[in-house]
Parts: structure tokens; sequence; C-alpha cells
């Protein structure tokens, strides 16, 4: 651990702060829909006129089913859609570059994936992807699929304040409001601060340059089937190659970069995601992009206070998402400032000094340096982001571990927008019937009493990822069509599989890379996950709002277990550390943690 990590985490949670609670304010106006938000009334004619135009009647609220069936008709006819613009984008316009139509298993896997807020990318965006795509379907459901997570946290906060009720609000309402008084104004905001620091916008044809010197590099050969060749040991075969020039890809860049951060959406418009230099260009915008991608789930935990009618509550969540993300971060960055032990075998010197930054670079920008890489590995991975600036699969084991966990907490330590809360919440449920049971009292919650039915749901609710992940890793390491897509052997190979099915399962969207996942196997696999781990989630979440706002609001006495002090948090901490051990733990010891002891073992003296 060095000194700059931890100035960087301190600057990064006091910016994080200021700009989280004012924005908290105007979330909790926006989830009113009889109030107007405060220097965004001009926006009030869009919203009508969208009502009027699709025949909305914003006055009229919704029960949780029919909720839950509009938000589950809504996403569908969008993955359709997603599905349709790619199979067919050679022929549609805005393609300079001619970009074939995408596969049909590959434009599947990638429909679920931007639906559900996951953003999984099994292909390479500047070599697929046409600008009308990236900018009609993808980016768009960067929007629609943060707006749904916001939409369903609020009319879960209603289940919570109301009493009484037979409705949680009305979903296109909430769809609208999110997205015409949030994320569109936050997105044009972040979008021409990242243009005015170089990110690139534009429609212009790629652009051939030469290379000062020619580039000898060598890339895993691949079969006639596209599968990559192992020779006999099992190690991919290698083939070198020689360019003289570099083609540079262009497109509209800054505009679906900062909806995929704000959104918690990340995929990236090119390959290489925020290590690129179009996406990600300067160490301020390496920043600004962190703060980005927690900023709205951290206003949501300030608003959630005011929309209860108790700061408190809000604050205790935030410090609870605090407390387990500052432990992981510095975690995953003081494995990354060690020294790797096959280097210090061979007395190569690793430490730290201003001539280097010591510890382990590999696989990092040297733009960012080892404390801003691992900070936005834990970010991106504590929030359902899934936009890398480093590649993850050269963490260290103990490194790669960290990121694994926080998407199996649950992607409730900060999570996506809108779901990380919803997340936070459920855990928060189980946390005081667990209170309940220790003390034998009714387990009560913000003053709804937490019963049998809202257990049911909650349980459905915590337990769906973790089978979702685990048989599916099961199924992959089992059968030939998922060990074909390993490249490394062992136990790495191992955690590539777990993380892709741990990140499409949690909807985080980043990959430990290692994997060739855009095969037909895997792209079915992954979107089964991703769909069932997003959809599986919220329809039970939706119930609980629908129970606990038809019941009576109860006033707090003697009795009652405070919800907003150190032992709340601590409890609210534990339970999502219990049950992820209670899950994880032995899949994690096959993965990196055998790596971690095969890794120090094999490099020490005999």
């Amino acid at each position: 651990m060095t000194s700059q990590s931890l100035i960087l985490m301190l600057v990064f949670f006091a910016v994080l702060l200021v700009l989280a609670y004012p924005l908290g304010k105007l979330i909790s106006q926006v989830a009113d829909e009889k109030t107007n938000v405060s220097g965004l009334n001009w926006l009030g004619y869009l919203e009508r006129g969208l009502y009027k135009l699709a025949g909305v009647k914003s006055d009229q609220e919704m029960g949780w089913k029919g909720y839950v069936i509009a938000l589950l008709v809504f996403n569908a006819f969008g993955t359709l859609m997603v599905y349709t613009v790619q199979r067919l984008q050679f022929w549609l316009p805005l393609n300079p570059q001619g970009m074939a139509n995408v596969s049909a298993d590959s434009s599947f896997n990638t429909a679920v994936s931007f639906v559900s807020n996951t953003n999984w990318q099994g292909y390479v965006g500047e070599a697929t992807m046409s600008y009308l795509t990236q900018m009609l379907v993808l980016a768009g459901q960067n929007f629609f699929s943060a707006a749904t997570g916001i939409a369903v946290v609020f009319a879960l906060i209603r289940g919570f304040s109301r009493h009484s009720s037979k409705s949680i609000g009305n979903f296109w309402v909430d769809m609208t409001r999110s997205t015409v008084y949030l994320l569109l104004p936050l997105s044009v905001i972040f979008a021409t601060f990242l243009i005015s620091q170089g990110v690139i916008q534009n429609f212009s044809s790629y652009k051939e340059v030469q290379l000062i010197e020619p580039v000898t590099y060598s890339v895993p050969a691949t079969g006639a089937d596209g599968q990559a060749l192992k020779d006999d040991q099992g190690a991919p075969v290698m083939e070198t190659l020689t360019t003289k020039t570099q083609t540079l890809a262009m497109g509209p860049v800054a505009s679906q970069e900062a909806i995929k951060l704000l959104g918690t959406n990340g995929g990236g418009f090119f390959n290489m995601n925020s290590a690129h230099p179009f996406e990600n260009p300067t160490a301020l915008t390496n920043f600004f992009q962190m703060i980005a991608i927690f900023l709205i789930p951290g206003g949501l935990c300030f608003a959630f206070g005011r929309m209860v009618g108790d700061q408190r509550q809000g604050i205790a969540i935030l410090a609870t998402m605090s407390i387990l993300f500052v432990l992981m971060a510095l975690g995953v960055m003081a494995a990354e400032q060690q020294a790797h032990p096959a280097y210090a075998a061979l007395n190569i010197d690793q430490a730290q000094s201003a001539l280097q930054a010591g510890g382990n670079m590999e696989g990092k920008e040297s733009r960012f340096g080892i404390s801003a890489s691992t900070l936005f590995a834990a970010v991106t991975t504590a929030a359902s982001c899934g936009a890398v600036n480093a590649m993850h699969d050269s963490l260290m084991p103990l490194g790669g571990l960290v990121p694994l966990a926080f998407m199996q907490f649950g992607e409730v330590v900060f999570g996506g927008v809108g779901s990380g809360l919803y997340g936070m919440l459920i855990f928060a449920i189980l946390a005081v019937f667990i209170a309940g049971l220790m003390i034998g009292r009714t387990p009560e919650y913000l003053g709804k009493k937490i019963q049998a039915y809202e257990m049911k749901m909650t349980s459905i609710a915590i337990l769906v990822t973790p089978i979702l992940v685990l048989a599916g890793t099961a199924i992959a390491v089992m059968s030939e069509a998922g060990r074909a897509g390993i490249l490394n052997p062992g136990a790495h190979g191992f955690s590539e599989v777990l993380y892709a099915f741990t990140s499409a399962a949690n909807n985080n969207g980043s990959a430990f890379a290692g994997l060739t996942s855009n095969t037909p196997f895997y792209n079915i696999m992954l979107a089964i996950a991703m769909w069932f781990g997003r959809f599986a989630v919220i329809v039970p979440v939706l119930a609980i709002a629908g129970s606990l706002a038809a019941k009576k609001r109860l006033e707090v006495n003697a009795g009652t277990m405070p919800t907003h002090g150190p032992m709340f948090i601590a409890l609210l901490a534990g339970t999502v550390v219990l049950i992820s051990v209670l899950n994880y733990v032995p899949a994690l010891a096959l993965g990196p943690v055998v790596e971690h002891l095969q890794m120090f073992s094999s490099a020490s003296p005999r």
C-alpha cells in the first residue's frame, strides 16, 4: 500500500460526497411525479410531450403486478430492437466501414446484455458495430436499462414510505422522468467535459496512418472454425505478424461514453474500453469516470433518506456501502503493489521509486499506474458497471479475487444505478429479520413488518444469482464446448469461467479475458444468466414493494430496533459478507486462492 493510493482514495470519496449530496435532492424530486424538478422545469414540455406521444396517462398509478408487466414488456421489446438492428446493420445508414450483419448468437447475447444493464461484450466494438448500432440501440439501451433500475428502486422506496396503498407508482412515468430529468442532463454535461479532454465525437471513416517503424507481434492462432489452436500440451499456438500501418477507429464516442459510466452500463465503444485513449485520454478523465460510476448510486442513498422521511436511513446505507468498498479496494491496491514472485526469483527490481511504479504493472496503463488502475477495477466491479481501464486477467490472484467478491456480494456495494440500492435494501430486510429472530420480536424495517411473504421474495432475490453463477460455471467446465474457450489451464482458467458467469449473472459486464466467449455456447449461456440475473431479481423486489405499500406504517416505540446507527451498519455489512461467503467460498478456493498458493509456493526457494 502506498501513500499515493490512500490520498487518491481520500480525494475520490471527498469529491463523490460533495457531488452526490445535492444530486440526492434532485433525485428525490424526480421520484415525486407531482413535483417539479428544480432548475429543470423547462424540460416539463418534453416530459408531457412524450406522455402524449405514447398515450400514457401519467396520473394513473399501477399495482406491483401491472408495474412488472409494463417493465417486462418494455424490456422484451428493447431486446428485439437491439437484436434486429444488429442483424440488419449492413443495409442501414451510418455504416461508413461497411460493417457486416452480426451473427445470430452474438446479436442475441448483445441484445440481452445491453437491455439487462450488463453490457457484456463478446465482440470487438470498432470491428463489429456500425455507428448507427452503437448510438441508436446500444447507447439507447444504456439510458433505458439505467432508467429501469431507477424505476424499480423508486417503486421499492414507495413501498416503505406509503401505507395502505394498492399502487407503487407508474412505470412509464418513472422511466420518463428518470431519463429526462436525470440521465439526459448529466450525460450532456459529462459528454461535453469528455470532449474538452480529447474524447472523440464524429462520424468520420476510420483513418489509416503510417507507423514510424514496423511492429512485429504475436497473436493466438485460430482455425477455420474460429477456435483457438492448441499444441499437444494444451498451450495456445501463437503466430507472428508484422504491420507497417495502423487503422484508427473513429466514431461518436463521447456521447456513448458519458451514459456508459453514469448509467453503470460499462460497454465500451472500443474493444479496449476505458483503457483506450479515445475513450479515456487523461488522468483527469480517468478520475471523473470513476466519480461518474458512483455518482448516481451515491445520490440515490441520499434520495432514499429524503423519500422515507429520515435522512439517517440513507446515510446508514451509504456508510455500509462505503465501509465494504474501502476495505476491499485497499485489498486490491495492496495486492497489486506487491512484488510478483516469478520476477523476484529472477532478481528483478520491483520496488517503487521515482523511476518506476513498482509492483505488478502487467496489464495496466502506464498513464494511470497501479493506484488509479486498481481503484478503477474496484469501482467498476463494485458498481455493476463493467468498464475497465486495465486487464483484470493480469491482476495478481488475490487482486483478481476482489473484483470477483464485489460482484458476488450481489452488486450491492454502491452497485448499479438503482439496482445497487434495491439490492442493499433486500439485504437490509434480511438483516432485520435475522435480528428479530435473535431477540424474539417481529422484525420491522422503516415502520413496516417483515413477514413470511417478504422473506420468501427476499430469499428468491438473493438466491437467484448464486444459482446462475455456480450452475453456469459447473456446466461450462464440464462440457467440451465450455472448456474449448479456456486459454489458460488450471486454477486461472477456472477463475476466468467463474468470473464470466459471475459478471453475467450479477449484470456487471467486465471480463477476466483469456476466455474465448464469442461462441454459440457462451453467447447463449451467458445471455440466460444475464436475463434471469436481472429480471428474476426485479420481479420479487417489486412484489415486496407491493406488499409493503399495502401495509400500515407502525409508530416507533421502545422495542423498535434502530436501523440508522453503528450496530445496524455492522449487522447489514455482516449479512452481505456472510451470504457471499456461504455461497461462493468453495468456488473461490478452487480459483484465485489456489492460484495464489501455487504462485507463491512455486516461486519460493527450495
